[in-house]
């Protein structure tokens, strides 16, 4: 395989700079859209045409670095966009480690290679929204009906780049394949003090919203027997759940109940109304299913009990999505290469911009650790040695998926 050498100087400003724009402690404030975001996404637009790239916004805001010529070209990269809270390097590091990988191979001679930048992977608007648009799993007007949580539409949001794109949406066919480096956002590759994980799947996710119904009343006067509290409801679901699934689930298997609305939301008042997100992630299709029925079956049989209205909304989910063999073999190459003995394979329990490419591209995702296993975050972080190993495995490992043997 084709060892490429990076500038790991250059790496690691790059990734110094980005991190200044949405600067928060030791974190970043960078949702879609917002002016951090749209500073970041031009000033990343700029390092690419410095490494003789053309960048290229398309109307969801996703921008390419592309080569001179027809093409097609290997793709790499993530997004820059952040969680309303969020860390430093998720999904900047796979920008700016690809956008290192594409200019080194360049300096060895090797083939052109595109970067990527896509918005909106922590959804502000939906579910990683603009490589769903660009996937095609989506149409621009449905993005454009989405909204954030103060109601603001992705129509909207994106009105602040309509002199930045040409209109029209790159065609998949410009590329031959996919390779997304991330940190992990788990505490497996640490704890192993190991440098690379060679993903193979990335998990499958279902979700949708349970509301309970009861009646608001005087919480001083209203007897405990006689109440229809909804945030009782909740927590007795919540009680059973990990019981009712023990018998279906694999260590594996993660489920969350993350975020909570209770009305009327008052100290004094017995809550007539929650709604909650019930959140499950696995690698099998037939366990998420298993898993679908018992939690369904748990929320009517929890409002029965407890003399409780229940509505389930706001269903969705993605498959899991297995990457493609041959692209991750070669980055298992590269990490064997680069950090021998220090790399395994492994699943994603995150979803990233690699599920929705994978509907139109072969596709392969890399991880470097995080400390601590923490990330969403400001205090994610990762060791900066581990960040130069990851984009030289990462660099050698695009080579080789691009077809590059010097």
């Amino acid at each position: 395989m084709a060892v490429v050498k990076i500038n790991p100087e250059r790496l690691l400003s790059d990734l110094d700079t980005l991190r200044g724009f949405g600067r928060t402690g030791t974190g970043v404030v960078r949702p879609a859209f917002t002016k951090p975001d749209l500073e970041a996404r031009q000033w990343v637009a700029r390092r690419m045409a410095d490494a003789g790239l053309n960048p290229v916004f398309d109307p969801a805001g996703n921008l390419f670095g592309l080569p001179d010529g027809d093409g097609p070209f290997f793709l790499t990269g993530s997004h820059t966009d952040s969680q309303p809270e969020g860390g430093w390097l998720d999904g900047a590091y796979g920008v700016i480690a690809g956008l290192e990988a594409a200019r080194a191979i360049a300096e060895a001679g090797g083939p052109p290679v595109a970067v990527v930048s896509f918005q909106d992977e922590e959804g502000r608007f939906g579910m990683i929204t603009g490589s769903q648009v660009w996937s095609g799993l989506i149409t621009m007007d449905e993005a454009d009906a989405l909204t954030d949580a103060n109601g603001v539409t992705f129509s909207e949001a994106r009105k602040d780049i309509e002199g930045w794109h040409s209109g029209t949406l790159l065609p998949p066919s410009l590329f031959t394949g996919f390779l997304e480096a991330h940190i992990e956002q788990g505490p497996n590759l640490d704890l192993a003090k190991e440098a690379i994980g060679v993903v193979e799947m990335i998990v499958g996710t279902r979700e949708f919203t349970v509301t309970y119904r009861g009646e608001t009343n005087h919480a001083g006067t209203t007897p405990m027997t006689n109440r229809r509290d909804a945030v009782q409801g909740m927590a007795a679901f919540a009680s059973k759940l990990d019981e009712r699934l023990r018998n279906v689930v694999v260590p594996s298997t993660v489920w969350t109940i993350g975020r909570v609305s209770v009305e009327p939301n008052a100290s004094s008042i017995v809550p007539g109304k929650v709604s909650f997100s019930m959140q499950w992630r696995d690698g099998d299709s037939d366990r998420l299913a298993r898993m679908d029925r018992i939690i369904r079956d748990l929320v009517a049989e929890t409002a029965e009990a407890m003399n409780l209205e229940m509505e389930l909304s706001n269903f969705h989910g993605l498959e899991p999505v297995p990457m493609d063999a041959a692209l991750a073999d070669h980055v298992a190459d590269a990490a064997q290469a680069h950090a021998p003995g220090r790399w395994r394979r492994m699943p994603s329990g995150a979803l990233h911009d690699a599920t929705n490419v994978a509907s139109v591209l072969p596709v392969a995702m890399m991880f470097v650790p995080s400390i601590g296993g923490i990330s969403h975050s400001f205090q994610e972080d990762t060791a900066r040695d581990d960040l130069v190993v990851g984009a030289e495995v990462l660099a050698s490992a695009v080579a080789a998926c691009a077809g590059f043997s010097p």
